[in-house]
């Protein structure tokens, strides 16, 4: 029986041997197969569709029309002839698109790229111009999408700039040389510029340099123009009983309370003189530029990307848009690889607000080789959207608000992603998770979402939701970032976060990480972040008093947001002493870092230590060199009472 069963045992190991055997050789013949098909497959060339130059006049109305007729299910190729093509919006797709951090519009398009998989755009060094109020790439519930090798502009840009040519320190007044480029009018002593089917009055104003091409050295003391002031009249306006909150900095609030004060007047053509300017006068040979009023004066962007998962823009040039060069929503993996903002026609202003923006984003989010200059906002700037709980309708339902006139429309996610319940009193992290089940779009304000769990009895109105799902693995490498208004990179990402082997010259702070709750409402604390090897060149030189790198809330307590930083191996040449502001942390190592005074520009706050720290803890300094100019180096509260610059 013991041979018996021996024999079998090992009969059965052979055998065992054998199938292995088999099946090793039945898996090598399946993977061959597939890779035979696939290789055949992509062997098999995509017929691309090519426009050709006899349509530059208006290339709208063809490429639209090509567009529409592909079928969406299969790969698409289009390429363009060299060449420039204009774009007018006359025979455009029209739609209305609530855009975040945009005005809402009725906009049209000659690129709708609705429901597509697989499509690439390939404008082999095209020049595209567009005229009117049009996105030229409107992108939506696609997947893998490419545009490459093509620049965009706009014939008649959104924004306006004229020139100071004179200056009358005793009466208060200043003399603007407006250029055949910027048609205007003067309609009851207001300046109104006019463009193709769009005007805009003075509004938002900021001073450029022209000999440096960028924001003029201490602008905030001479813009924005003050060109309203208290309304004289104002009867009973208060007694008004707001059932519900309201945004007051909305476009029917925020002229409340306010009439026009400044005054213009025409000397002759294309010379007007400016009154009851309150601010500083501006100095003669400054450029100004004024794009309209806020909440009216973003409307057209170069690129808008929503629910699409897989885009890549490669050697893009945008020299000018009426918003963003990108706005990308709900999306996952985006890719931006040279992918330029600079102004074209001798304009100091490309974009007229941000360069590129992600909210909601997830997966990988890249920014590497590209130029960012003289748009009228922040090169970069991430971030998920806080909105308010206003109602708990039952176990799992909760009805909730959109807190900023621009977040209207937005959808916060999709079935199964993972919200986290806010209470920024107690702490800027969740204090509860769950996943959505659906939700119901009421209006652009106000949605009602039903989580697969039961609610935590905490939960209450006022609290807080947030995408837990929608952020993303961030790189920011190898890119220029200079001239512009506002900041460099603007980051609320809690995932993880790296900038490298980038320039930096921004008029405001070139890199900063906040919980923006009350006005924007952009969520994300910010954690696992990199910032190494990055030059910074004489950021905040418009004349605000805070750090070129700066953690901070907007809420006034001691909770940590941001955990897990390390800045290392900078150089920061600086003409002014506050390098560095921190707040709120919890872990923080600074690291070889070389900080020096440039002397570029006068010091605007002399009395400033180079670092400040408050409200934090495992903050760590070591091996870094200052040759600065700085009496107090390090400004601490008690909460790290020890610590010590290194």
């Amino acid at each position: 029986m013991k041979k018996q069963s021996l024999c079998t045992c090992k009969l059965s190991k052979e055998r065992m041997k054998n199938i292995k055997k088999i099946n090793l050789r039945i898996i090598r013949n399946i993977i061959m197969v597939l890779f035979t098909a696939n290789s055949f497959a992509s062997s098999i060339s995509v017929e691309p569709i090519l426009f050709k130059t006899n349509i530059a006049n208006d290339a709208t109305p063809v490429v639209l029309d090509r567009i529409l007729k592909l079928d969406k299910t299969k790969e698409n190729q289009i390429k363009f002839e060299k060449g420039t093509y204009h774009f007018y919006s006359e025979k455009g797709l029209e739609k209305f698109c609530y855009i975040s951090n945009h005005d809402d519009v009725m906009v049209r398009t000659a690129f709708p790229i609705f429901d597509f998989k697989n499509i690439s755009i390939d404008g082999q060094g095209s020049t595209f111009i567009f005229h009117g109020k049009m996105i030229p790439f409107m992108i939506d519930d696609s997947k893998n999408v490419s545009v490459k090798n093509v620049t965009i502009d706009w014939e008649m840009s959104f924004h306006s700039e004229s020139v100071i040519v004179a200056v009358d320190e005793k009466n208060k007044t200043f003399d603007m040389r407006i250029s055949e480029e910027y048609p205007y009018e003067i309609r009851n002593n207001q300046l109104y510029f006019v463009k193709e089917y769009y005007e805009h009055d003075l509004g938002q104003t900021i001073m450029y340099d022209p000999n440096r091409k960028a924001i003029m050295f201490d602008t905030e003391s001479y813009t924005n123009l003050t060109i309203s002031k208290k309304a004289k009249v104002s009867r009973n306006v208060s007694n008004i009983d707001y059932k519900y909150e309201y945004d007051h900095r909305s476009k029917f609030f925020g002229p409340l309370g306010r009439e026009l004060s400044i005054v213009i007047k025409e000397l002759e053509p294309g010379l007007v003189r400016v009154f009851n300017h309150k601010k500083k006068l501006p100095p003669v040979g400054m450029v100004l530029a004024s794009k309209g009023s806020q909440s009216v004066n973003r409307l057209a962007p170069a690129f808008r990307v929503t629910n699409t998962a897989g885009f890549n823009g490669t050697n893009i040039n945008i020299h000018h848009a009426g918003g963003m060069g990108i706005i990308a929503e709900n999306s996952s993996d985006l890719i931006l690889d040279n992918f330029n903002i600079t102004p074209s026609k001798g304009r100091m202003v490309s974009t007229t607000a941000d360069a590129t923006h992600f909210v909601g984003c997830s997966g990988k989010v890249v920014l590497r080789n590209s130029t960012f200059q003289n748009q009228l906002d922040d090169a970069m700037n991430v971030h998920g959207t806080y909105q308010k709980i206003v109602d708990v309708l039952d176990e799992n339902r909760i009805g909730v608000r959109m807190g900023h006139s621009q977040q209207q429309g937005f959808v916060i996610g999709k079935e199964n992603e993972s919200i986290g319940l806010v209470r920024l009193s107690n702490s800027f992290f969740p204090y509860h998770k769950l996943s959505i089940k659906n939700i119901q779009y009421i209006n652009g304000r106000y949605q009602i979402i039903t989580f697969n769990e039961e609610l935590p009895k905490e939960v209450q109105p006022g609290d807080l939701i947030e995408n837990l799902d929608g952020y993303p693995d961030l790189l920011v490498e190898n890119c220029v970032i200079s001239n512009n208004r506002a900041r460099g990179l603007l980051i609320s990402n809690p995932v993880k976060t790296i900038v490298r082997n980038n320039f930096f010259s921004t008029e405001m702070e070139a890199i900063l990480i906040p919980v923006e709750s009350g006005h924007w409402y952009e969520s994300g604390n910010g954690a696992n972040i990199t910032i190494e090897n990055n030059v910074f060149q004489d950021c905040q030189h418009s004349g605000f008093d805070r750090g070129v790198i700066r953690f901070v809330t907007d809420d006034d307590n001691e909770n940590i947001a941001f955990r897990n930083i390390k800045i290392t191996n900078n150089t920061f040449n600086q003409f002014d002493n506050l390098i560095l502001e921190i707040a709120n942390t919890d872990g923080l190592v600074f690291s070889n870092n070389t900080i020096t005074n440039s002397e570029t520009f006068p010091m605007l706050y002399s009395e400033n230590s180079v670092v400040t720290v408050k409200t934090s803890k495992n903050i760590i300094f070591k091996k870094n060199k200052y040759k600065g100019k700085a009496e107090i180096i390090l400004k601490k509260d008690e909460s790290i009472s020890k610590l010590k610059f290194k």
